[in-house]
């Protein structure tokens, strides 16, 4: 109907209304659409921005990663480079070490006055003191820098417990206390060496902060595991301590043998945890203040008969008292003031010593048929880089017999003392043990 044709007012009102409202939806919609419009370009603005923080975020932690990858190559280099220092450096300072235990040996034996015999003591505590803190400083050294691989077997408990009862019992008598191992025909899988290290330490802590009653080594079998508990009496460990006593250097106030052996070295425990996650053997404790404290080593149960066991029961019937009276030992040491050293120690038991410093020079010496020696003992590396275990071979071979022999070495590798087992020859650290090398020659030659 045309407009002009509308007379109605109300009429008229009504599509006016209708139009207005028409237009103003059509005007709303456009503004709805440019509104979404210029918020898609906000947004996309926005996802652009992020998009580029994430991307230098991303390279920031890439670049982090590279950094920290780096570092940790880095620091693995330096605890290498520090344990192969260490290892050298302490060769060339057992070297001196072991030569000076050998010439206070000797001293001793010609002693006569008790002052001097007690001032022939305290120097041997002190050689003592400073070789066990060289081993320990170069054991945690080797565990930090993950070296350190265990040879893992059957290892019998009993035979195990027999060796730590001679090696400690001398200590707990003179210190008035008692120490006991239960009996045990049981068999662990660990490293024997290791392990023995473990107890070692313990055993030695438990002596050390224990002034009356005793210690106590026993086990108990739970599931798959043997628990090794060692018991003392001593002063036992406070709650804010637990963490602190596996800390290098760090030594209880309550020491009871600070008067005997110079307050010790604080390194005990913490080798005793390195060892014990190299093994994977749990290590925990308990204890009360005044009363004592256990401690308890989970080491998993063997799996048949310990193949030292036959050995270390041999090793423990070892004949003591033998003379060496007359024994020819062909001694070869390159190193002079130990060669000395070792030739007067020697002398001083009796035997007849003819001193070389290479292979040659040994070889040289065996051209007097009047002359056979009886024991070989040979430090591993020599002049012209000869080895001790090749230099035994030579010998054994231009004497065509398997003459007894022993290599003395600082070298603590595993690839000598493979080469001395390979070779059928004994071996051990310097510094000597004089009580322990005259033992030892005895049962070679016995």
């Amino acid at each position: 109907m045309p407009l002009k044709d509308i007379n109605d007012l109300e009429k008229l009102k009504k599509i006016n209304a209708a139009l207005v409202s028409r237009v103003e939806r059509s005007m709303d919609q456009q503004g709805n659409a440019f509104s979404l419009f210029q918020t898609a370009i906000s947004l996309e603005n926005r996802v652009r921005t992020r998009t580029e923080e994430l991307h230098s975020t991303l390279r920031r932690l890439e670049q982090s990663n590279i950094d920290l990858s780096a570092a940790k190559e880095n620091a693995e280099l330096a605890n290498l480079s520090k344990t192969r220092f260490l290892a050298a450096a302490s060769h060339d300072v057992l070297q001196p070490l072991n030569a000076a235990h050998l010439s206070v040996s000797a001293l001793a034996e010609v002693q006569t006055s008790d002052e001097g015999k007690k001032l022939v003591r305290q120097v041997e505590r002190s050689l003592e003191t400073m070789e066990d803190l060289l081993h320990t400083l170069l054991d945690i050294s080797k565990l930090d820098a993950g070296v350190v691989q265990p040879d893992i077997g059957d290892v019998s408990l009993e035979t195990l417990f027999s060796s730590l009862r001679s090696d400690f019992q001398p200590v707990a008598e003179l210190k008035g206390l008692s120490l006991k191992f239960r009996p045990v025909h049981a068999v662990v899988r660990s490293d024997r060496t290791l392990l023995r290290r473990i107890l070692q330490n313990i055993l030695s802590n438990a002596l050390g902060y224990t002034r009356s009653g005793g210690v106590l080594v026993g086990t108990r079998h739970r599931g798959d595991t043997i628990r090794i508990d060692v018991a003392d009496t001593g002063c036992g460990i406070p709650d804010d301590q637990r963490e602190a006593v596996f800390e290098e250097f760090h030594r209880g106030t309550s020491s009871a043998n600070a008067e005997l052996d110079g307050g010790g070295l604080g390194l005990g425990l913490a080798i005793v945890r390195r060892m014990a996650s190299a093994l994977g053997h749990p290590v925990t404790f308990s204890s009360k203040v005044g009363r004592g404290t256990i401690f308890h080593i989970d080491v998993p149960v063997g799996i048949g008969a310990p193949a030292d066991a036959i050995a270390n029961s041999a090793d423990m019937e070892r004949p003591r008292g033998y003379g060496l009276f007359g024994t020819k030992v062909l001694l070869v040491e390159n190193d002079i003031e130990v060669l000395q050293a070792m030739t007067f120690l020697l002398e001083r038991w009796q035997c007849l010593v003819r001193a070389a410093t290479s292979t040659d020079d040994a070889l040289d010496l065996l051209g007097d048929t009047d002359w056979v020696p009886d024991i070989v003992i040979a430090d591993q590396h020599l002049d012209g880089g000869d080895l001790g275990t090749a230099t035994i071979a030579e010998v054994r071979d231009y004497l065509g017999r398997v003459v007894p022999a022993l290599i003395v070495t600082a070298d603590s590798s595993e690839a000598v003392a493979k080469a001395a087992r390979a070779g059928g020859i004994e071996l051990m650290r310097k510094p000597l043990k004089p009580a322990q090398l005259r033992a030892l020659l005895a049962h070679l030659l016995a």
